[in-house]
């Protein structure tokens, strides 16, 4: 499942995350890349062990806790900490499929879902727009700052070349607590019904507490911890 979420980062958060990366020291993005992506991959990266990238990383964080679209998609069980990188004068990241298990130190996890945090507007540069691909073709993403686009980590995808300006984002993985992609949708969907049904009848009305029941019991069924 491909979702965007929007306002993830609001107009001041946008601003004081860009304050915190873009005075920082940056690095070539190969610097965390695997054989394979090395090939393919032409950015620039904060180190991921630096100040700013845990700071503003911190910040990306309290957003994603606040953010009830995202937890009710992703349900997430690990969240690795957010990186930033950025591409210009042609830079891009061509086609790849993200590395199953995900370390850093002696933090590990399983990559179920890839997000990409747009931290410039899409008018400030020509290009960078992120192609994923999936079972229902191919999707060229390319948000307002602040949004973000959550997908399988399972999906091909790539960055086309920024040709004018910078593209900088944040991206990061996480770990789910239901692994199947399509139980996941089915929760997403079943959520969203109950959601919107209540808002028209009450949450208290008896079918809306049934219908409750029957999501927590997949989740109960689907999850993994």
């Amino acid at each position: 499942m491909m979702i965007a979420i929007p306002d993830v980062l609001n107009a001041e958060q946008v601003a004081r995350v860009r304050a915190i990366i873009d005075a920082a020291e940056w690095v070539d993005g190969n610097v965390s890349s695997g054989r394979q992506a090395a090939l393919a991959k032409r950015n620039e990266q904060l180190p991921d062990d630096s100040a700013a990238a845990r700071q503003a990383g911190g910040i990306v964080l309290d957003a994603l806790g606040r953010t009830a679209l995202f937890i009710a998609a992703a349900l997430p069980a690990k969240v690795l900490p957010p990186m930033f990188n950025r591409y210009a004068g042609g830079q891009a990241f061509g086609t790849h499929i993200d590395n199953a298990i995900r370390i850093k130190g002696d933090f590990r996890m399983r990559a179920d879902l890839s997000a990409t945090l747009f931290l410039e507007d899409p008018q400030a540069y020509d290009g960078g727009e992120l192609v994923i691909e999936d079972a229902f073709g191919t999707h060229s993403v390319k948000l307002p700052a602040g949004h973000l686009v959550l997908y399988p980590s399972s999906s091909q995808h790539r960055v086309e070349p920024v040709t004018r300006g910078v593209r900088t984002a944040s991206f990061f993985w996480i770990e789910s607590m239901v692994r199947d992609d399509a139980a996941r949708r089915t929760l997403f969907e079943l959520d969203g019904a109950i959601q919107a049904l209540g808002a028209r009848v009450g949450q208290g009305d008896a079918a809306i507490v049934q219908l409750t029941g029957v999501y927590h019991n997949l989740l109960r069924r689907w999850a993994n911890s």
